[in-house]
């Protein structure tokens, strides 16, 4: 069965990733980038191999996500994967169901952040981001794979408010919300608490291992992570459009403070668009 780890782009989703990888998927619960693999995402390209789908038109791999999910379950274990589609249906296609899920996490970021670090990850101009984390039609793909792989990893993200609520109240699955401010401030309460709500819902009766959460902690800090990539790189930062080298993944971290960065307009904008979930969340 899949647990998903579920967010908007740009909201800590990785960073959750890297540390549940580090506890589930090592012996001491100290992160090396390998162990990252155990968490794949769906969906892309190679969970659709089998299947006969035109990699010219973005949806034509919707058709096949229940399909490549029953695939992925056949031997019945569990796994961890990331994503950025929103819960439901794409034309009439549902993204998962009860019978392939058996969890979630999901985390919700400011938007007034995110919108800042899609400007970076995708070399956009705040007017640009703007329209982007604003568009309830919004999808992805992998646009540096694109003339290989075509559309075959489109995820249907949605707007930074239709994608969190789209999740919330589904009906299909357990779920468990939370911040990226939480996880940021009180990393090892937060992440012993995700810990605790899997083993739950699996139904796990395994010890909890404190000291493997406080070394995944300590080994995945914002500050490391980001250094470890200045030094070694990161296998998942994207490469530049413009310029022949990556972007880096981990950019501004906890220094991201929009009460700083963006100016008045942009800010009344935001404030006023998700207004009803900026209270909702207590993001003031």
């Amino acid at each position: 069965m899949i647990f998903w780890i579920s967010s908007y782009p740009k909201s800590g989703n990785t960073w959750l990733r890297i540390l549940l990888a580090s506890y589930y998927y090592t012996k001491d619960g100290i992160y090396n980038e390998n162990v990252l693999k155990n968490i794949d995402q769906f969906p892309q390209k190679k969970f659709f191999n089998r299947f006969n789908y035109d990699s010219r038109i973005p949806t034509d791999t919707i058709k096949f996500w229940i399909r490549a999910q029953e695939k992925i379950n056949q031997d019945k274990k569990l796994r961890f994967f990331k994503t950025h589609n929103a819960f439901g249906a794409v034309n009439n296609f549902d993204f998962t169901n009860k019978e392939n899920s058996i969890g979630c996490i999901y985390v919700v970021r400011d938007p007034r952040n995110v919108i800042t670090s899609l400007k970076n990850f995708y070399e956009m101009n705040y007017d640009q981001a703007f329209k982007w984390i604003t568009n309830k039609n919004q999808y992805i793909y992998d646009i540096n794979k694109f003339e290989e792989d075509g559309f075959s990893d489109f995820q249907f993200i949605g707007s930074w408010d239709t994608n969190f609520e789209s999740w919330k109240i589904q009906k299909k699955i357990p779920i468990k919300i939370i911040r990226y401010e939480d996880l940021l401030n009180e990393t090892y309460v937060v992440l012993t608490d995700v810990i605790n709500f899997i083993h739950k819902t699996i139904n796990s009766k395994e010890k909890i291992f404190k000291d493997k959460i406080k070394n995944a902690v300590s080994s995945s800090s914002f500050s490391k992570l980001r250094e470890k990539e200045a030094n070694e790189g990161f296998s998942e930062a994207p490469k530049s459009k413009v310029r022949d080298k990556k972007i880096p993944f981990f950019n501004l971290g906890p220094k991201n403070n929009w009460k700083k960065i963006l100016d008045e307009d942009l800010k009344d904008k935001l404030n006023n668009i998700f207004k009803k979930k900026l209270e909702e969340l207590s993001y003031k």
